[in-house]
């Protein structure tokens, strides 16, 4: 199928906030950050020890959960081990690589995501296609069929 297309590295998160914020100014969406610094505010660290804000190699874990205004309704929770989850009018798309965030957003405002239906087994699809041959798909819950996702049923 060939080698997926080469992403640019988004060495922290920072970086990873930036992409996403030049992102949303593209698309005129609005942008509300929240950041928590620290071991002993990230969600992910409980084997730290009990108030402690560096992790045992002595940096400072960042982590990040962007909303994005408008339709869908997306956040992206992005957490010190380099990873992301992304939510799309609730469907929860866990373990994104940091890396692939941007050409995930730009796949759905670009209106390249899409669902897809089997009749066996039942059930409906998010698909988010990236460059390079990569795809997430997550299954819709019964009933969460937003209108969003409604007029992209392929």
């Amino acid at each position: 199928m060939g080698n997926p297309a080469p992403r640019p590295h988004l060495p922290t998160t920072e970086s990873a906030v930036a992409a996403v914020r030049d992102l949303a100014d593209a698309h005129g969406l609005e942008v509300t950050v929240t950041d928590d610094i620290g071991a002993d505010r990230t969600s992910r660290r409980t084997a730290a020890g009990a108030f402690t804000v560096l992790d045992p190699d002595g940096s400072l874990p960042h982590e990040v959960f962007v909303e994005l205004g408008g339709t869908p309704a997306v956040t992206v929770h992005l957490f010190p081990e380099d990873d992301a989850t992304i939510t799309v009018d609730g469907v929860e798309f866990a373990d994104v690589p940091r890396d692939a965030v941007p050409a995930f957003l730009r796949s759905v405002y670009g209106g390249l995501a899409h669902v897809t239906t089997r009749f066996f087994p039942p059930g409906q699809w998010l698909v988010v296609p990236l460059p390079g041959d990569e795809t997430y798909r997550e299954l819709i819950f019964r009933g969460a069929l937003s209108p969003w996702m409604a007029r992209r049923v392929r």
